[in-house]
C-alpha cells in the first residue's frame, strides 16, 4: 500500500511553516518519519496473522488462538486509526492550500484549529506508543542506593531522593517514602519510595541505572572537586493477583527493630521497625517510617510481595530484568547520567545523548526530556530490530 504523506511542494511549505509557528514536530516526526517502513511492517505482520487464523487447526491450542486474535484485532483497529487520520491530514492540508490561493482568512483560521486539535491527539497517540510494555500501566517502587564515594555520595542520594519526589508530585503521583536508611553524616544510605499512579513505572523505568554527580564538595574543607554514585532501581506493582509470586508464611522471618534516625526528641524509643526475610531467596524489605509496628509491617510485606514477583518476572522473560538491575555495581563507567556543577555545568545522559545546561531545574525534577528522549530511543531501537 503506497502512502500519499504530501501532495505538493506548496502544501510542504505550508505545513512546514504551520509545524514551526505551532511547535508540531513531534506530529511530523511521528507520522512521517520512517513511515513507510513502519508501515510496511504492520501490514505484513498483519498478512501473517491472517494466514495463521485461517489454519484449520488453529484452535486445537485456545490460547494461542486467543492471543493470534486480539493481535489481529488490536492491529486492525491501528490501521484503521491510521488510515483516517491520514484523511482527515490531507483534508486539513486541502483546505490550507485552497485558504492561501483564495486568500479566505475564516477558513485558514477554521483549518489551523484543525489541525492543532490534530496535534493533541497526535501527542495521546506518540505517548500511549511509547507507554505500550506489559506493565508500563503500573504503579511501581523506586529504590536508590548509595554507592563509591562515602558521605558525598550518601549526599548525593539523598539529593537524588528529593529529586524524584518532586518529579513524582509534578507528575501528579501520590509518593509515599517506605523505607529510608540515613547516613552517618549526611544524606542517605538507601531509599525506598513508592509512586502511585497511571503509568507511574512506564514512566520511571527510563531512570534505572548508576547516576554521576560532580561537583565541589561541601564536606571538603579544601574546596576540591568529588564525583559521587547513586544507583536507581525501579520495581512495578502488579495489578493481576494471578500473576504474583505466592508467598508461604513459613517461608518468612520477621525481625523487629527500634528505627534509626537522627536522634534528639524524635528519636523513636520502640521496636516500631519491622525487617521481613523471604528465607528461600535471601531477598528482604524493611520499613521503619511509620509509628505503628502494624503498619511497618504491611508495607514492608508490599515491597517484598513486589520485589519477589520482579523476581518472577525476570525468570519468565528475561526483558524485564534491564528495568530492576542489581544496585550492586555503583562506580565510574556504569552510568547511565551524569550531572555535572563543576567546573562546567550539564545534565548529560550517556543512553541517548539528551542534555541540559540548566542541572538546578533536572534536581528540582525537571526530568521530562530525559524520559521522554529515553522511551522514544528505545522504540526507535525496538524498530531496528
Amino acid at each position: 500500500m503506497q502512502r500519499k504523506w504530501i501532495q505538493s511542494k506548496q502544501t510542504d511549505i505550508l505545513i512546514n511553516s504551520f509545524i514551526r509557528q505551532n511547535g508540531l514536530g513531534y506530529m511530523r516526526l511521528t507520522w512521517i518519519s520512517n513511515a513507510e517502513q513502519t508501515w510496511k511492517k504492520v501490514i505484513s505482520r498483519l498478512e501473517q496473522l491472517n494466514i495463521e487464523l485461517n489454519r484449520p487447526d488453529l484452535w486445537d491450542d485456545t490460547h494461542k488462538a486467543g492471543r493470534l486474535s486480539r493481535e489481529h484485532g488490536s492491529l486492525t483497529g491501528k490501521i484503521k486509526a491510521v488510515n483516517e487520520m491520514e484523511a482527515e491530514l490531507i483534508e486539513h492540508v486541502d483546505m490550507m492550500e485552497l485558504a492561501h490561493e483564495e486568500n479566505d482568512s475564516e477558513l485558514e483560521v477554521e483549518t489551523t484549529r484543525g489541525l492543532l486539535e490534530m496535534r493533541k491527539l497526535a501527542k495521546e497517540k506518540e505517548i500511549a506508543a511509547l507507554l505500550s510494555a506489559e506493565h508500563d500501566s503500573c504503579s511501581c517502587y523506586l529504590e536508590i542506593q548509595a554507592g563509591a564515594g562515602g558521605t558525598e555520595s550518601m549526599d548525593w542520594a539523598a539529593m537524588a531522593l528529593r529529586m524524584y519526589k518532586l518529579w513524582a508530585q509534578r507528575c501528579g503521583f501520590k509518593v509515599t517514602v517506605v523505607d529510608e536508611m540515613p547516613g552517618e553524616l549526611a544524606g542517605i544510605k538507601r531509599a525506598t519510595m513508592r509512586m502511585d499512579g497511571d503509568y507511574a513505572f512506564g514512566y520511571a523505568k527510563a531512570e534505572v541505572g548508576v547516576h554521576r554527580l560532580v561537583r565541589i564538595s561541601p564536606f571538603d574543607s579544601a574546596k576540591r572537586r568529588h564525583t559521587s554514585f547513586a544507583a536507581v532501581a525501579v520495581i512495578p506493582i502488579l495489578d493481576d493477583v494471578s500473576s504474583r509470586f505466592q508467598i508461604n508464611e513459613s517461608d518468612l522471618r520477621i525481625e523487629k527493630f527500634r528505627s534509626g534516625g537522627p536522634g534528639g526528641q524524635h528519636a523513636n524509643t520502640t521496636d516500631s521497625a519491622v525487617r521481613i526475610v523471604h528465607i528461600p531467596t535471601g531477598i528482604t524489605a524493611t520499613c521503619q517510617n511509620e509509628r505503628s509496628q502494624h503498619r511497618n509491617k504491611d508495607m514492608a510485606m508490599a515491597v517484598l510481595q513486589s520485589r519477589l514477583d520482579q523476581l518472577e518476572m525476570a525468570r519468565q522473560a528475561q526483558s524485564h530484568s534491564q528495568h530492576t538491575q542489581s544496585l550492586s555495581d555503583i562506580t565510574w563507567g556504569n552510568q547511565i547520567r551524569s550531572y555535572v556543577l563543576h567546573p562546567y555545568r550539564m545534565v548529560k545522559d550517556l543512553r541517548t545523548n539528551y542534555e541540559v545546561s540548566d542541572p538546578d531545574s533536572v534536581l528540582e525534577g525537571e526530568l521530562d526530556g530525559f524520559i521522554f528522549s529515553f522511551l522514544a530511543n528505545s522504540i526507535d531501537k525496538e524498530g531496528e530490530q
